[in-house]
């Protein structure tokens, strides 16, 4: 008797201690290292104090998260070994990836294995509009930044020389093709379309031919490593012509790779996340661990911060489940504000704005919103 009564006790203590120590597995997944790797660095800091705030409030439905990190080096093929990675983990959501040209491949392994994800910046509209039903992400699309684009170039450069260079990615090129659909739809036609490729250091050929193309503006659809060196370049040949760019320049290295010749230099991006009423608390976290919140760090926070708010209106931790939430347009409050959803997966309430790098008070070069 007491041996059939110690059975049960004993699996019942096992059962109670899984059971308390169980945890949300959460993937983030960016460039850790590489040339984006300051992005990399934003979607990791993000989700990791959205992560500890929330466990050290309880966790989501009693249970706490922990968080794995996949480095995808900005590299489609590496995305993929990184999703698969996470399938094999046992991850069930995640937050990522940072480029749209590593989201696309590594959302079709997350749908494959009833995985949810979130990115915070893949831009491109394919993202979402292949309508599966676990993609989602915290950040705007490229038609709608590349047609407030058009309209500061349509306003300020009215009758000037516009080259578009491209880097050639799913992001930097669909960028480009963007802007320059809404630029031809009100009539004005670019000088010089080019691409030019992701890693290259010596630009001395484009910059050459923008020279004799005397062009007056050029429009860079990629990140901000190659547009700092081609910037940085122009200056040394003596062509000092205005550049402008998106939210893949959103980075303070963008300033030291491109020197002095940053300052002027136009982007767009939505108003100032750390400005935003509702980001107080986590901004001042952040700062008083020395770490600067731009770009998409708050935009990782706030994916972390939807898929709580979803797995508690499902009162379930499926990914199908706390994805039906998301897309019900249920109205999410986020460090970003108030956010729902479509059915694609896309925000319903983001506005994009123009900015320019300038040097402050303080001498150092940031950029700041004008429009």
């Amino acid at each position: 008797m007491k041996r059939q009564f110690a059975i049960p006790m004993a699996l019942a203590f096992a059962l109670g201690a899984a059971s308390a120590h169980a945890q949300i597995k959460l993937g983030v997944a960016g460039p850790i290292t590489g040339s984006s790797a300051a992005f990399g660095a934003q979607l990791k800091n993000g989700v990791e104090l959205a992560v500890e705030d929330i466990n050290a409030a309880g966790g989501i439905l009693g249970q706490k998260i922990s968080v794995t990190l996949g480095d995808d080096v900005g590299d489609p093929k590496q995305g993929v070994s990184v999703a698969n990675k996470f399938v094999g983990d046992g991850v069930k959501l995640v937050v990522g990836h940072f480029n749209s040209g590593v989201t696309i491949p590594a959302s079709e392994i997350y749908q494959e294995n009833n995985i949810l994800m979130i990115s915070p910046s893949a831009t491109n509209p394919k993202v979402t509009e292949r309508k599966m039903w676990n993609v989602f992400r915290t950040c705007g699309r490229d038609d709608q930044q590349g047609l407030v684009a058009a309209n500061h170039i349509l306003k300020h450069f009215a009758g000037k020389r516009v080259a578009i260079i491209h880097d050639k990615t799913t992001y930097g090129q669909g960028l480009a093709d963007e802007t320059r659909k809404a630029l031809g739809a009100k009539g004005f036609k670019d000088v010089l379309y080019e691409g030019v490729n992701t890693g290259e250091k010596d630009f001395s050929a484009l910059v050459a031919k923008l020279k004799a193309a005397k062009i007056d503006l050029m429009y860079w659809g990629g990140l901000h490593t190659e547009l700092g060196l081609i910037i940085r370049q122009s200056r040394d040949a003596g062509l000092a012509i205005p550049a402008m760019g998106a939210d893949g320049i959103v980075s303070d290295e963008f300033a030291s790779i491109g020197g002095p010749g940053v300052e002027g230099t136009l982007m767009t991006f939505p108003p100032d996340p750390r400005l935003k009423p509702d980001a107080a608390e986590v901004v001042r976290k952040f700062e008083a661990r020395k770490i600067n919140p731009e770009a998409y760090t708050l935009y990782s926070y706030a994916a972390v911060e939807i898929m709580k708010q979803a797995a508690e209106k499902a009162k379930s931790l499926d990914a199908k489940k706390i994805a039906e939430v998301i897309h019900s347009g249920m109205e999410f409050r986020t460090v970003l504000g108030k956010m729902s959803y479509d059915r694609k997966g896309d925000r319903t309430n983001l506005d994009y704005t123009v900015y320019k790098w300038a040097k402050g008070a303080d001498g150092k070069v940031t950029y700041k919103e004008i429009q």
